[in-house]
């Protein structure tokens, strides 16, 4: 054991790079994306650190390309979750007993080789298969992932640093002890840094994960695990396993020694699984920690007093930047009659110049949605809307998944503020838009909070203070990462910890201590120093 207290490298955000034409970095990407498509991959699941392969098969596919063969990967079914749980089990008293700087130094390894030698890999396995442009990938899979890792270890270090005061004569300890049981991470795939995280941060605080990534992540979930691997990571930590969600679900929620789920995806899935922890609270040893980012409807509200082109590029870059997939994408807007006609300008100016196609051409700001299904839910938003009375197209509206799920970006306009898409979550790029008269300011703050179920992000922009401070005043519960004069999208680790509640999850803030603080079970211990010997009190003494 060490005789010294160790104190972390300090944290930095991870630089991100410009992919300049001439630049080094772009020059290797590009080569490394031309080697995985001239491969075909086979992708194994990983339990108990060995590579497990099934005997079903999934083709894996560009969502810009789809007539294009990247690889597969191994499909597992329910003994491969059980497997995946007794590997965690069995691995959890070394992991939970290993000094806390070991493992922090696993981590801190994995977030270098990342910004190292696996840069140029994350970032083509991410733009092949999430269909990311080069600077979403880069500011994702590895500026915020490596933010994520060397963070990570400098909260747990706070954490574990977080003492109670001691009497006289007494010693007060405080033990931050991890889980009993295992935790189950359920990853989306909009974001390779969330997959990351989501069975890391647990990790860290020496509890033992099974990890569930959405099947259209699996393509980089599978560099995340063998960065991890190459750093250290011992056996059994981690186990990454390929199944159908109800799979996993009939094995994991029946449990007794499920500990907690990290979750992000959507609001409805969040729910039921929060139901069946429910029915099944009596068979689990301890109470399940619960923690889940989900869902967002999130609004750019506009002041009078706000600059018009900032807003048009606040909205261009909110809603669309990686075509609206984020939970973050502004998808709403409120604008003052008196700057709509200036914000329609300069907004559809931008969008006329917008290129769409593969991320692979870094010339092109717009991609592909992630898959069939996304496609076909969010085109029918988009032709719903042609026929309705009440919402006129201004911008984009067509839609293509000949050759990969190409769908424009597009903007409506309403007169309607409870219009069903200024209500319902689409995740995909659609901006609906609603023109208030410029002294209904406070009523449309108002009529904001009240629209949505969800509250994730939001944005107010004004030059006047005033306004600035009761939109924040009245949104105070609209948002949970609230911007001034800025995007509602772009949160970074360390700057603007992640998360929003009402219908938009537990806000257990993803990039800050407070995340980490769920994944703990803190023991508290007095040693006296001093036992008394005898039971009398002074009180009880005779006058």
């Amino acid at each position: 054991m060490s005789n010294a207290f160790f104190k972390v490298p300090p944290p930095k955000n991870e630089p991100v790079l410009n992919y300049a034409p001439g630049s080094p970095e772009r020059a290797k990407l590009k080569a490394v994306i031309a080697d995985l498509k001239s491969k075909h991959l086979e992708i194994p699941m990983y339990i108990n650190g060995k590579a497990v392969k099934s005997d079903r098969k999934v083709e894996i596919r560009p969502p810009h390309e789809i007539k294009h063969t990247l690889g597969h990967y191994y499909k597992g079914d329910s003994s491969h979750v059980q497997m995946a749980i007794d590997a965690a089990l069995a691995a959890k008293p070394a992991w939970e007993n290993m000094p806390w700087e070991e493992r922090a130094a696993i981590f801190l390894k994995a977030a270098d080789l990342l910004a190292g030698p696996y840069r140029a890999k994350m970032n083509a396995a991410t733009m092949l298969c999430q269909s990311k442009s080069v600077y979403q990938a880069e500011i994702d899979c590895v500026a915020e992932l490596c933010d994520f890792y060397r963070f990570n270890a400098q909260y747990a270090t706070d954490i574990y640093h977080t003492q109670p005061e001691s009497a006289p004569m007494t010693w007060n300890r405080m033990e931050y002890r991890a889980l009993e049981g295992f935790v189950f991470a359920l990853t989306p795939f909009n974001f390779t840094s969330i997959a990351g995280n989501l069975p890391a941060s647990p990790a860290i605080m020496g509890n033992t994960v099974v990890w569930k990534p959405a099947e259209t992540q699996i393509y980089s979930a599978a560099v995340i695990m063998e960065i991890l691997m190459e750093a250290g990571l011992p056996e059994g930590v981690i186990n990454l396993v390929y199944v159908d969600g109800p799979v996993a679900g009939e094995v994991i929620f029946e449990h007794p020694d499920f500990a907690g789920i990290h979750f992000t995806g959507s609001t409805k899935v969040f729910q039921s699984l929060w139901t069946l922890i429910g029915k099944n609270i009596a068979k689990y040893k301890s109470y399940p920690r619960i923690v889940g980012e989900t869902g967002g409807k999130d609004f750019v509200m506009v002041h009078k007093s706000a600059d018009p082109k900032q807003v048009a590029t606040a909205l261009v870059r909110g809603a669309f930047e990686f075509q609206g997939q984020k939970c973050s994408a502004a998808s709403r807007a409120y604008i003052p009659k008196s700057l709509w006609k200036s914000v329609q300008k300069f907004m559809l100016e931008d969008l006329a110049s917008i290129k769409m196609g593969n991320p692979e051409d870094f010339t092109n700001f717009f991609n592909a949605v992630i898959d069939e299904r996304a496609f076909d839910k969010i085109s029918n938003y988009i032709a719903q809307a042609k026929e309705d009375p009440d919402v006129e197209i201004i911008a984009g509206g067509n839609c293509d998944k000949s050759k990969g799920y190409f769908i424009e970006p597009t903007v409506l306009l309403t007169e309607n503020p409870k219009y069903r898409t200024m209500c319902e979550e689409i995740f995909g790029p659609v901006l609906t838009i609603y023109v208030y008269p410029d002294n209904k300011f406070e009523e449309t703050l108002d009529l904001l909070d009240s629209t949505s179920p969800y509250a994730l992000t939001g944005a107010i922009f004004a030059k006047e203070r005033a306004a600035v401070l009761t939109a924040s005043q009245k949104l105070k519960h609209a948002a949970g990462n609230f911007y001034i004069n800025d995007k509602p999208t772009g949160a970074v680790v360390g700057q603007q910890p992640f998360g929003g509640a009402r219908a938009s999850g537990t806000n257990d803030k993803a990039g800050s201590v407070l995340n980490l603080y769920r994944w703990v079970s803190p023991r508290a211990i007095k040693e006296n120093f001093n036992p008394p010997s005898d039971y009398r009190y002074p009180f009880m003494a005779e006058e």
